[in-house]
């Protein structure tokens, strides 16, 4: 399922047009990006939670050469399932 099917879906099953459904989805990416900014979480309960993690800087290597390479330090997103969410999937 891409964007535009979820964005279908939820206006079908909300009963509205696609383009409140598409403005209710960017609000939620948009909510969601700006909490992870500011490295707060974003809890759904029994869907999952959004969170951020810090990856430390260490060395990799080259797989092509070999040669041994600095990889920087970020921050990445991670994502936990909910009990309910998990289950439904099942």
């Amino acid at each position: 399922m891409n964007k535009s099917d979820l964005i279908g879906k939820m206006a079908s099953d909300a009963g509205i047009t696609k383009t409140q459904a598409q403005a209710a989805l960017n609000s939620f990416i948009s909510a969601t990006t700006g909490a992870l900014k500011e490295d707060d979480k974003v809890i759904l309960v029994g869907f999952g939670t959004f969170s951020t993690s810090t990856r430390s800087a260490r060395k990799g290597r080259n797989p092509q050469t070999g040669k041994e390479i600095d990889i920087a330090a970020k921050k990445v997103v991670k994502f936990k399932a909910g009990a309910e969410l998990s289950e439904n999937v099942k």
